[in-house]
This record gives structure tokens, sequence and C-alpha cells, in this order.
């Protein structure tokens, strides 16, 4: 399986797991040891005040921390739209756009250099050769993201949106109903 960093896995609509159901997720590391990546349309009831105070006021709307995935959901991940300039002090480049925030850093080394922020609790992680299985046996899309996806101020609406732009039937499934039953 060519290495899906980078990319985005949009949850096909037979892939029932709670924690994965119509979901789209970043992979932020794919290599033969394992996958890595945060979902991005799960927003909690839940500001940073309580876990992150130094960062709330620097979050993207809806200004909410998201849930990352059902992988230790005792640890927090940052990312950063770092569009039009260098990776400030405390970011960590993931692509041209992206980058991973350092939280221990001061927030001041990174809110005037980057145009979106957004935290998660918890990550997705696959053993080696997991996720490979899971694109091959259907449970996912595999395709590119575009510069808004990560830092939408609409994440709910994120599946959609994303299977919508695809070319061909991938775009007609973002019609489909969320209970297939009823079709």
């Amino acid at each position: 399986m060519e290495g899906c960093t980078g990319k985005l896995l949009v949850a096909t609509p037979g892939l029932l797991d709670d924690s994965f159901r119509r979901s789209v997720v970043l992979v932020l590391e794919h290599t033969d040891e394992g996958a890595l990546g945060v979902v991005l349309d799960r927003p909690l009831d839940l500001d940073a005040t309580s876990v992150l105070p130094q960062w709330q006021a620097h979050l993207s709307a809806p200004g909410r921390l998201f849930q990352g995935g059902p992988v230790a959901r005792d640890t927090a991940l940052a990312l950063a739209d770092v569009a039009g300039a260098d990776a400030p002090l405390g970011v960590r480049p993931l692509d041209d756009r992206l980058g991973v925030v350092d939280l221990d850093a001061p927030p001041a080394l990174v809110v005037d250099a980057v145009r979106g922020l957004r935290v998660f609790i918890g990550y997705a992680g696959w053993a080696a050769g997991q996720l490979d299985a899971e694109i091959e046996t259907g449970g996912w899309f595999v395709v590119d993201h575009e510069p808004g996806d990560v830092f939408t101020s609409d994440p709910r609406g994120l599946w959609r949106r994303v299977l919508r732009r695809q070319p061909g039937d991938l775009a007609l499934l973002s019609t489909a109903p969320d209970d297939v039953s009823l079709n």
C-alpha cells in the first residue's frame, strides 16, 4: 500500500465502528510500523479552558476541543495552518500548509505566525499493516486534503463535503442516508 501520510481517510458508509462512523481522518504518519492520524469532524462540547487555558483564545472556530480518536484520550495534539510562512518556533511542519504544535511552547511563539489552530484530544492509531488491511477491505476511501478541511468552521458536515468534491461514484455517496437500510 502506498503511504497515506498527508491524506484524508474518509469512512465508507459500511464502516460502523462508532469511533469512525462517517468520519474524516487526516493521516499524520503512515509507515511500515503503523499509522497515526486525527479525526477532523468530531468537535467536543468542551473548550480548552480547563485543559489548555493558554491556547483557548487562539483556537479556530468553533473554538472547541476535538475528539482526535480513540487512542490516548488523556493526551492533546494540535495542528496549525502555517500557509504562506515558514513554520514558526514551536511548530513541526507536516507539509507546506500544516504543522504539529508543541503545546508546551508559549502561545506567543506560535499564534502570530499561523492562520488556524485546532487541538485534538486523543488520536487514531493503527498497528503495522492494520490501516492497509482496512483500506483493502473497503473501510476507507483515501483522498487528498484541501486547505480548509482541517480548520473548517463546520466540521460536522466535512464527511459529505469531502465526498461531494470527489469524482464519479464517490460524489454520489455524499447523499447516502445515515441509515442505509432506509434507502
